[in-house]
Parts: C-alpha cells; sequence; structure tokens
C-alpha cells in the first residue's frame, strides 16, 4: 500500500511497521496531509522536527502498544517543550513536563505532532470562540467543528493523526466527534490523570479520546489510563479491559415525548432506526422521561458550576478582561456575581435530580442518546453566538454531572447524507461495557477519508489477574433480577457457553427470586446454559457471602475443557425442585414459563 493511501488506524499502521514502514515517513507523511488540508486552524502549535526526532529515537519496531502511533493534544493539556495556550495568547506558557496521560502515551510509543486549536479555554462546544483561524469542519465547512476540542476531532477525521487527546466537561470529547464522524470516548471522571491539564471545571473535567473506531479509542484509553497519586481527583477504577457486551443487554433510550432534536427529522429518524438494529441484535430497550437529565444538563452553566469556571480562569475576568474571547467572557461574567449561598443551592438541587435519575435507570444497563439534537451551521453561530452552542448540549452536559462514562460512535448515514452518531453512556467505571454496545453500531466511513470502515473483529475477553471468573446460570445472568449484585462489584461478562455434559438444572422451590440449582450429575449427556463473569478479587468474598444454602460456590467444568468456580447446588436441596435440564438452560425454562399453560406442556415434553 502506498503511504498516501495508508489509513491512520493502529491495525493499519502495525501492519505498514511490521513490513519495514518507518515512524519517520509516518510523521512526514501526517505533515504532508495536514499542508494539503490546508486548515490553519487545527493545529495552534506543529511539532514537525520534534515529532521527527521522537520517531527516530524509536529505533527498531516493538511490541509497544502505540509503537510510531502519531497522536495529537488539545492546547490546554501540557506536553514539554511546548506551549500551553488554552486559545488565550496572554496566558501561554512553555510546558516543563508532559501532562501525567501524554507522558503514559508517548511511554507506550506513540509521537505527539503538536497542539491543537479549541474554544478558549474549553468553554463552549462549537470550536469557533479562538482568537485563532478556527477550524473548518472536516465533513462540511459550512457546519461547526464541534468544540471544545475543535482541532484534535478536525485532525482525526482528515486521518492527520491516528488519534488525539481532547478534554470533555459537558461534552467537549463527543460533540466534535458527531460532528466529524469519528468517536469520542469520554472516560469516568478520574479515570485518566488531571495532571498537566488547564481546568475548566475541575470537578467534571476528563481528558479525553479522539480516534477511528471504537478499537482504536479504547487502545489509547487502556495505555493512558493510570491512578496518579498527584492528582487529587484521580480515582482507582477497575483496569481498562474490553468485554464484550452481555447477550441480554438492557438500554433506556429517551421516549417518544422528551426526545428533543429542534425539529431535526431525519436525527429522530436515524436515532429511532439505530435502536431498532440494537433490538434486533438482542437489546431490551426500555423508554424513559429524559426530562430530569435534561434538568441536569441546564445547571452546567449556573451557580456552582459557572463559579468553577470562574475560578478556573482566575483574576484574568476583572483584571485583564480584553485578553479574554468576547463570547468566553459573556459567559463567565454573570458568574462574578454569585456567591456561596448559590452554589450550595445549586449542589442540593443536583443531588435531588442524580436521585430520581438514578431510579429511571434502575433497571438499564447503558443509555442511548442521539451525541448531539441537530446540526449548527457557521451562520447560525455567527447570528447567535450562544443559543446553538447551548442546544448541542443536549445530550452531553449532564453526563459529568452525573458521574456517568460515555463514547460517542458513527452510526451509519443520515437519510439526507449528513452523518448519524449515538453515544452510551453508562454508570462510572462501566466504560468497557458503554465501549462493547457501541461497537455493535459502529458503521460508516472513516472520518472524512472517504474509506471505509473495516468490520470489528470481537475481542474475546478473559478474566484478568486481579479477577476471578464466575459461572452463573440463573437469576445472576445479564438482564435478570441479580444480575445487579455482579455489576455493582465491578463484575464484566466475559461469555456466554455450556457447561461440560455431565450437569442437571433444577427449579428450586421458593422465591422470589426464582432461582434454579445446577448439579453435578456423572452420566448425564445433558450441558447446560451460563453465563461467565470477571468480578475483583477483593469483591469475591463479599459477593459470595450473600449467597443461601442449599446454592454453594465449586468448580464448574465448561465445554471448552476448562473450569471455573461457579453456583452449584447441594443435593439437599432438591427436595421439591422440579428438573428442568432438558430446556437447556434458567432462559429457557423463564420462556417456557411465559407461554400458555397448553403450548407449556407441550413444551416442557420435548
Amino acid at each position: 500500500m502506498k503511504l498516501e493511501d495508508l489509513p491512520f488506524t493502529l491495525a493499519a499502521l502495525r501492519e505498514a511497521y511490521a513490513a519495514g514502514m518507518r515512524p519517520e515517513d509516518v510523521v512526514r507523511e501526517a505533515f504532508r496531509r495536514l499542508d494539503a488540508v490546508a486548515d490553519p486552524g487545527i493545529f495552534i502549535h506543529e511539532a514537525r522536527e520534534a515529532a521527527l526526532a521522537a520517531a527516530r529515537a524509536l529505533g527498531a519496531f516493538s511490541d509497544l502498544p502505540l509503537w510510531g502511533v502519531p497522536f495529537a493534544v488539545k492546547d490546554n493539556i501540557d506536553v514539554a517543550g511546548m506551549p500551553t495556550t488554552a486559545a488565550c495568547p496572554d496566558f501561554a506558557y512553555r510546558a516543563e513536563g508532559d501532562a501525567f496521560a501524554v507522558a503514559r502515551l508517548k511511554a507506550a510509543g506513540a509521537i505527539c505532532l503538536g497542539k491543537t486549536n479549541l474554544d478558549q479555554f474549553a468553554t463552549g462546544l462549537v470550536g469557533v470562540r479562538t482568537p485563532y483561524p478556527a477550524p473548518r469542519n472536516a465533513i462540511d465547512p459550512e457546519l461547526v467543528p464541534g468544540g471544545s476540542s475543535s482541532g484534535s476531532a478536525v485532525a482525526v477525521a482528515h486521518d492527520i493523526a491516528a488519534f488525539a487527546l481532547g478534554t470533555d466537561t459537558a461534552g467537549s470529547g463527543r460533540v466534535p466527534a458527531a460532528l466529524n464522524n469519528i468517536v469520542g470516548l469520554k472516560p469516568t471522571l478520574g479515570a485518566l490523570s488531571s495532571t498537566g491539564v488547564v481546568p475548566a471545571c475541575r470537578t467534571l473535567d476528563t481528558i479525553s479520546v479522539f480516534a477511528f473506531t471504537v478499537s482504536d479509542a479504547w487502545e489509547v484509553f487502556e495505555a493512558a489510563a493510570a491512578y496518579d497519586a498527584a492528582d487529587p481527583y484521580s480515582r482507582v477504577l477497575p483496569a481498562p479491559v474490553a468485554s464484550p457486551p452481555p447477550p441480554a443487554i438492557r438500554i433506556a433510550v429517551p421516549d417518544a415525548a422528551s426526545l428533543e432534536t429542534f425539529g431535526d427529522t431525519a436525527q429522530a429518524d436515524h436515532f429511532r432506526a439505530t435502536i431498532a438494529r440494537l433490538q434486533t441484535g438482542g437489546a431490551a430497550v426500555k423508554e424513559i422521561d429524559f426530562e430530569p437529565f435534561y434538568a441536569v444538563a441546564r445547571m452546567l452553566y449556573e451557580g456552582a458550576w459557572l463559579a468553577e469556571r470562574v475560578a478556573a480562569v482566575g483574576d484574568r475576568l476583572v483584571e485583564a478582561p480584553e485578553t479574554l474571547h468576547s463570547t468566553t467572557r459573556a459567559i463567565l461574567e454573570p458568574g462574578l456575581g454569585l456567591t456561596a449561598v448559590d452554589a450550595f443551592g445549586g449542589l442540593y438541587r443536583l443531588k435531588e435530580l442524580q436521585r430520581r435519575c438514578e431510579e429511571l435507570l434502575q433497571d438499564a444497563d447503558v443509555i442511548c442518546v442521539p451525541t448531539i439534537p441537530t446540526f449548527v451551521s457557521m451562520a447560525e453561530i455567527a447570528a447567535d453566538p450562544i443559543g446553538p452552542n447551548s442546544r448541542l448540549g443536549t445530550y452531553t452536559n449532564f453526563v459529568n454531572l452525573l458521574d456517568m462514562c460515555g463514547i460517542a460512535v458513527p452510526a451509519g448515514v443520515r437519510s439526507d447524507g449528513r452523518p448519524g452518531s449515538v453515544t452510551m453512556l453508562a454508570r462510572k467505571g462501566r466504560d468497557a461495557l458503554a465501549a462493547a454496545v457501541a461497537a455493535k453500531v459502529e458503521e460508516g466511513l472513516l472520518g472524512a477519508t472517504g474509506r471505509p470502515r473495516a468490520t470489528a473483529s470481537a475481542k474475546i475477553s478473559d478474566v484478568a489477574a486481579d479477577e476471578i471468573a464466575v459461572a452463573v446460570c440463573g437469576a445472576h445472568m445479564s438482564g435478570l433480577p441479580l444480575n445487579r449484585e455482579l455489576t455493582a462489584r465491578d463484575g464484566r461478562f466475559l461469555r456466554a457457553c455450556r457447561t461440560a455434559p455431565g450437569y442437571t438444572l433444577h427449579a428450586l422451590p421458593g422465591g422470589p427470586p426464582f432461582r434454579p440449582g445446577l448439579v453435578r450429575s456423572p452420566g448425564e449427556a445433558t450441558a447446560i446454559e451460563l453465563e461467565v463473569w470477571a468480578l475483583p478479587r477483593k469483591r469475591f468474598g463479599d459477593f459470595i457471602a450473600g449467597i443461601p444454602a442449599p446454592l454453594c460456590i465449586g468448580s464448574v467444568s465448561l465445554e471448552d475443557g476448562t473450569s471455573v468456580k461457579g453456583f452449584l447446588c447441594e443435593s439437599s436441596g432438591l427436595e421439591g425442585a422440579k428438573d428442568i435440564s432438558r430446556l437447556g438452560g434458567w432462559r429457557g425454562y423463564l420462556r417456557m414459563q411465559s407461554q400458555p399453560p397448553a403450548r407449556e406442556a407441550r413444551a416442557y415434553a420435548v
């Protein structure tokens, strides 16, 4: 493949490097593409010579996870030896060291191309609130590029960088992804260190990742994620390990009355079609009233959080307001009049809304929403710099306030030819689940390149060193009443399979919850359907402490010859139980139970 035809995906780059290509050639090609795009607004600082030097320093091709991968960094994140401006020239300083996440990516072999443009001090979702030339939307220059991480998203969409770092407070890592037809991964707060990041709202900020594909974004996240003792907002979270989605995934979506697209029927139709695809794939969809989430979203530029943005800008708003972009200044100045009473009032109100949102999500694993409700043109934002920007945050502003993670993903093309995008949201720490479901709807061309998206191969997930694999065969399986006992302990789905022959399954008396008993029965030919989940070792004891007799944890042999810990039943507990082995598993029994009596009898007789 010619270098100019090489897509900067991780798989394509690794294949090219294995065939003998050098990182210096890839860096030169990245800047050739930048020059060909001829958009002076993408980068604030280009590091051509430094990038070439870093490429040469890599030496021989190695198994570093990001060896020779070119990336860009939003210019509110420090890169050693480069200026950090936050799109405010008067604020600029030369970074003495790398931000924690940047250092980890460099250690993984990635090569920084430079610093990208943004809405000043990361205040905005349109990407044009900058004193520098605004980046042009990579898909349609008549549309805003999205912000605040505009340059980062455009650099990836044009295939200049294989991935780029943004930040996300109100949606800055997701909105530009939707507008430029790429993936935007917004991690759980604290999963990526904020050391070396210029804050916007420090309690809500996170570094985000832009890439062409869900798989690429996830690999970058894996490389960058780690606990940072120097960052007081860093958290000890489960290691980001990719997992497939569980078979009975439960997805909450806005109901017809609360789905907001501001009259954009193509957006509404595309979203419904995407949900239908998920249902066809086996997802259970639950429609909910989304008004409590919108109410949270409206709070982001009020009270406590507007005051926090003012604190991030510091004395500049009073002592040097002329150094600020006019729209940034207009947004922040009302915060000067806020009091501590206003801030606490906002915190109390958020807690009330948070409880309502939690109640709506009790029976859901993830939420699916349109990433943006509609598109915004450059002409619209010129006529009204604030209103259209606010609309872009409809499905993003509430996410960090509710401590959720999310990933925006291209989901094919709308009826009018514009790119479609949806976002999968999940509770904190469940980033892998959100990404796995997002991969199910990932579709379309790569950014603005016109290149097709390769079919993603499903990763075989395995148990990590700090986890224990647990086989469940009843109410703990996905979509069933006790599955929350796994997910609440950071359990993650590994695979659906069957036992080896030699087991029987019995519907135990009592309930609810109704439970089966798996019994080792040597000589029997039956194999029973089950799911294998990975549970953190430190949570395993707490989990098994709640298991009631006659159930217990033992070793369960699987159809592939391996053995894992799993639920078994003592033989003494079978009194009054019904042998349901011929139905194949607990789900088969539940299906039979939902059938009319006559059909039930025939089904059980099979």
